[in-house]
């Protein structure tokens, strides 16, 4: 059996078109036309991937409320928005919502199938990790690639699959900057500048509810960012 995909969209041409590519390309597919229906299915089984719509009928940010809720039940379930709304505020507000990424309808298909493809290679990749690699220590911090887990003075942060993949490779070499695009690299996804800035900012909030004095990521303007080693 394939992955499980559930796609959570009101508009039936955009539910068959998305259904017929997942199911093309090896997946299994649930549709939730609804908010009610989609945490109804949630709360029974959650699946290997959600594609988010952000209006459902007349809820407006019925999207923003499902993947609020994704988040208080899994920090590593893939999560992408695919929607009409391309504004900035939109798109933030998505990833600091803990989106893994947020695209608009007008991808095409196969750029939407390399995207979903992706997600599922990062978190295949880390689950396949040799045990005697899985323990990533650097002072405070410890990292675990086998269960994609991320510990700061011994307390668990709760990071998504694209915030884990950001830490890991800051932490990879410490005090080296790295720049946007090796950021997006090792985040296996085509995102732009303000997606990593996201990104960024929500890790240091997560790491900050931890420890408020918590510094050790540090943006490097006009070049990028680093871990500092505590």
């Amino acid at each position: 059996m394939g992955k499980r995909i559930a796609v959570v969209e009101d508009e039936p041409l955009l539910q068959q078109n998305y259904s017929m590519a997942l199911k093309k390309s090896g997946y299994e597919v649930v549709v939730y036309e609804t908010k009610q229906e989609a945490e109804t299915a949630f709360a029974n089984r959650l699946p290997d991937l959600v594609l988010l719509d952000i209006g459902l009928g007349n809820e407006h940010e019925a999207g923003f409320e499902i993947c609020r809720s994704l988040r208080q039940k899994s920090t590593q379930l893939p999560i992408i928005f695919l929607t009409a709304l391309d504004s900035d505020l939109d798109i933030i507000s998505g990833l600091r919502l803990g989106a893994d990424d947020y695209l608009t309808k007008d991808i095409s298909l196969p750029h939407l199938l390399a995207r979903i493809s992706a997600l599922f290679r990062r978190l295949d990749s880390l689950q396949t990790a040799p045990n005697a690699n899985a323990i990533h220590e650097v002072g405070s911090l410890e990292i675990d690639n086998e269960r994609l887990s991320v510990k700061w003075n011994g307390q668990l942060v709760d990071l998504t699959v694209s915030e884990f993949w950001i830490v890991n490779a800051l932490v990879s070499r410490p005090g080296h900057v790295k720049n946007r695009e090796q950021l997006m690299q090792a985040v296996k996804a085509v995102v732009d500048d303000s997606t990593i800035t996201s990104h960024i900012k929500r890790i240091r909030q997560k790491f900050q509810r931890i420890d408020k004095e918590f510094d050790s990521i540090e943006t490097v303007y006009g070049m990028g960012y680093r871990w500092n080693q505590a």
